[in-house]
């Protein structure tokens, strides 16, 4: 019972870890975006849904005190529909899929801080006709610095070779208790959210997401063009322990710089950066069906453990 404490104390320690006092072992979401209509310069009428779903699965492995082997599994779907007849090489409605395996260790140094390296293989698809342009491989490296038993923060970096070349994210891992209620945690710029802690069962907050995605198409009509996928959401949220380890967590807000772009599969960038883009000289295939900005709930089940 000691050891099992013990090791469950180290898994806290790791990043990727939504809040200090819980693991999210398995979460099972849905994303559910308010119809919008096309942009103004666009020459159709009408309205565009966008739907998602995703799951995620964590499995940490203890190899001793100060070493941890970190698994997760995600799974992703978009589906992007409305009732528009395009022409046969654009994609609608739109169907992506996104499978990302991250794993690698978490080193704990003597001097309490700590380095992860995480391998960060994906499959980003429709599904059709798979091959080896289908798989994107990256990972990330982050060092850990431990200030005070309040505060946590990491610095690394995310690389991955995208279907339109390779993106780099500078990151900062944060996890900060700033009183007994109130904490801040996330892996910036990507996600982040500051919670308060209302009672043992709720807990609310702000929370952000944002990060590119980019999909082949394996559809022979498209000829292995590919989806690039950017939102920021921004917004509230709101978690509650139903029972056990068994939490529900509603999300409302609304998503910024929204897009799906259909690009060729040969129209590429030389570097994608946070904020910029450098040598990104492409045509976006599909610009008159933009659809606009709009609201979106997310609705997420996760089974944690108490740490």
């Amino acid at each position: 019972m000691k050891r099992s404490l013990v090791l469950l104390l180290i898994i806290g320690s790791v990043s990727f870890v939504a809040a200090q006092e819980t693991l999210d072992i398995l979460t099972v979401s849905g994303h559910f975006g308010k119809p919008q209509p096309f942009e103004a310069e666009s020459p159709f009428t009408g309205e565009t849904t966008e739907r998602g779903a995703m799951v995620n699965l964590v499995v940490p492995i203890v190899l001793n005190e100060k070493q941890i082997w970190y698994n997760s599994v995600n799974y992703m779907q978009w589906n992007v529909n409305n009732n528009i007849n395009m022409t046969d090489n654009i994609a609608n409605p739109i169907k992506v899929h996104g499978l990302i395996l991250r794993t690698g260790l978490i080193q704990k140094l003597s001097n309490g801080n700590s380095i992860q390296v995480l391998f960060s293989p994906r499959l980003m698809t429709d599904f059709r006709n798979i091959d080896s342009r289908h798989f994107q491989f990256g990972g990330t490296f982050i060092y850990e610095k431990v200030y005070h038993k309040r505060l946590k923060i990491g610095y690394g970096i995310l690389y991955n070779q995208e279907t339109f070349g390779p993106n780099v994210v500078p990151l900062v891992n944060l996890e900060w208790k700033i009183s007994e209620r109130w904490s801040m945690s996330g892996l910036l710029p990507i996600y982040s959210k500051v919670k308060y802690k209302v009672n043992e069962k709720l807990n609310v907050g702000i929370h952000h997401f944002g990060l590119v995605t980019s999909y082949r198409l394996g559809e022979e009509t498209y000829q292995n063009d590919y989806i690039e996928r950017r939102s920021i959401d921004l917004g509230l949220f709101a978690r509650y322990n139903i029972v056990g380890g068994i939490h529900i967590e509603g999300r409302y807000g609304y998503s910024f710089g929204r897009s799906y772009s259909q690009y060729n599969q040969d129209d590429k960038i030389d570097l994608a950066l946070p904020l910029a883009t450098i040598g990104d000289n492409r045509t976006q295939l599909n610009e008159s069906s933009n659809f606009s900005n709009g609201a979106y709930a997310h609705v997420r089940l996760v089974y944690a453990i108490k740490l």
